[in-house]
């Protein structure tokens, strides 16, 4: 049944995606008899819609990208502390031994 529902799904975005790519023309007559063509390209909802799914996963990706990033920071940061710490023990150590030999 599954299998079923997504083949339907994938071949309606696939005819609304195909409707998108034929304009329609209309040709209005004006009151003064002077006519003007109207050439309709818009979206249909399952192409719009598709167009917002994919803008959403780009945001997801975007979010993920910062979030990934910020954490690379925070991490240097630890990282550099925690080598400060050490790097301070070490000199404290390396002066209390020379004291103690002097």
């Amino acid at each position: 049944m599954k299998k079923i529902t997504l083949l339907l799904a994938f071949s309606a975005f696939a005819t609304a995606a195909f409707a998108q790519t034929t304009p329609s023309t209309e040709v209005k007559m004006r009151d003064n008899g002077t006519t003007k063509v109207v050439t309709k390209t818009g979206k249909t909802n399952v192409g719009q819609a598709l167009d917002n799914t994919k803008d959403a996963a780009g945001n997801v990706a975007h979010k993920t990208g910062s979030a990934i990033k910020r954490g690379a920071r925070k991490t240097g940061r630890a990282v550099k502390r925690g080598t400060q710490k050490v790097g301070n023990k070490t000199v404290e150590a390396t002066q209390k031994a020379e004291a103690k030999t002097e």
